[in-house]
């Protein structure tokens, strides 16, 4: 099998003899190549001998002035210069990231709640920066975020912080809280409500799932012994707040969602309501690339 062999020859093989045999293909001159290697010029011979033992080969022959290059040395020295050359590309650190001049492909996962409140404010930074990079917006369901990132599908992942994979990268963005919203003029919230009141109110929930009815404001308010009406529930949050502009319905909202609208009216709700911690996330494959770290920086700047 080609690999197990190739395994095999480099496990018998100290790469420093290959570097040295580069040195001692370019000066023909073992004091030359000593020098060139930062070596005493007995080590460079002890190395040579190691050579011709391992290759079965003389590789250099006395000459009238210097050394010469056997026929296995000559072919040996082109496919040589390339690997090493290639191996010191591999290992040296990344070139520092332009985003002027960047072509990247970033692919998010977001749902409507973090593409309103992460990727929007940082849209207009990340064009002006790096205009010549491509953004693909994508859903996941959290679950699978950890095995989409490992495959490659998606780089970034923005979601709640208990949602978020234990075994990914994570940066925390922002802590979120929940206000009591309707359409501007609605009549129940010309005021903050009593608790009473708020339970007797129509309330839209978001439930991204689908067709859920309880949430942690129903949690909350069971612990008081009481309960709300849900009168419908909706799969995005930007749904959900066209439908407060629009009816008598009222909804717990994130309050980042709803910040600086003209349309509804806000007031604080009569109970505690626990809110939640925004995310960003990220596998291990691209946590040190420089392009992904300036992306990541961006984002967080921007909110």
């Amino acid at each position: 099998m080609p690999g197990i062999y190739m395994i095999d020859v480099m496990r018998r093989l100290d790469l420093n003899l290959l570097i040295t045999l580069d040195a001692l293909l370019t000066e023909l001159n073992v004091t030359r190549a000593a020098r060139r290697l930062h070596l005493s010029q007995p080590a460079v011979s002890v190395q040579l001998g190691r050579l011709r033992e391992y290759f079965e080969d003389p590789l250099l022959l006395p000459g009238p002035r210097g050394m010469r290059p056997t026929a296995r040395a000559n072919e040996l020295r082109e496919p040589l210069r390339n690997a090493l050359a290639t191996l010191t590309e591999a290992i040296l650190p990344s070139t520092p990231f332009d985003p002027k001049l960047s072509t990247q492909s970033w692919r998010i996962a977001a749902f409507d709640y973090g593409e309103f409140t992460i990727l929007l404010p940082a849209l207009a930074r990340l064009r002006a920066a790096a205009p010549r990079s491509r953004l693909a917006v994508l859903q996941s369901a959290p679950a699978q975020v950890a095995i989409k990132a490992d495959q490659g599908e998606i780089d970034l992942s923005l979601m709640t912080a208990a949602e978020a994979p234990q075994d990914l990268h994570s940066r925390s963005l922002f802590t979120e809280r929940y206000v009591l919203a309707g359409r501007i003029d609605h009549p129940q919230l010309k005021r903050r409500p009593t608790l009473a009141q708020f339970c007797k109110l129509d309330h839209v929930i978001a439930s991204p799932d689908g067709g859920g009815f309880q949430g942690v404001t129903d949690v909350a308010l069971a612990k008081l012994g009481m309960a709300r009406r849900v009168a419908m529930s909706v799969p995005h949050f930007l749904f959900l707040v066209t439908i407060l502009e629009r009816s008598d319905l009222v909804a717990l909202v994130p309050s980042r969602l709803i910040q600086g609208s003209t349309s509804l009216r806000v007031v604080e709700p009569p109970l505690d309501v626990p809110g939640f911690e925004m995310v960003m996330v990220w596998p291990e494959r691209i946590h040190r690339d420089p392009a992904h770290r300036w992306l990541r920086q961006q984002i967080a700047d921007a909110v």
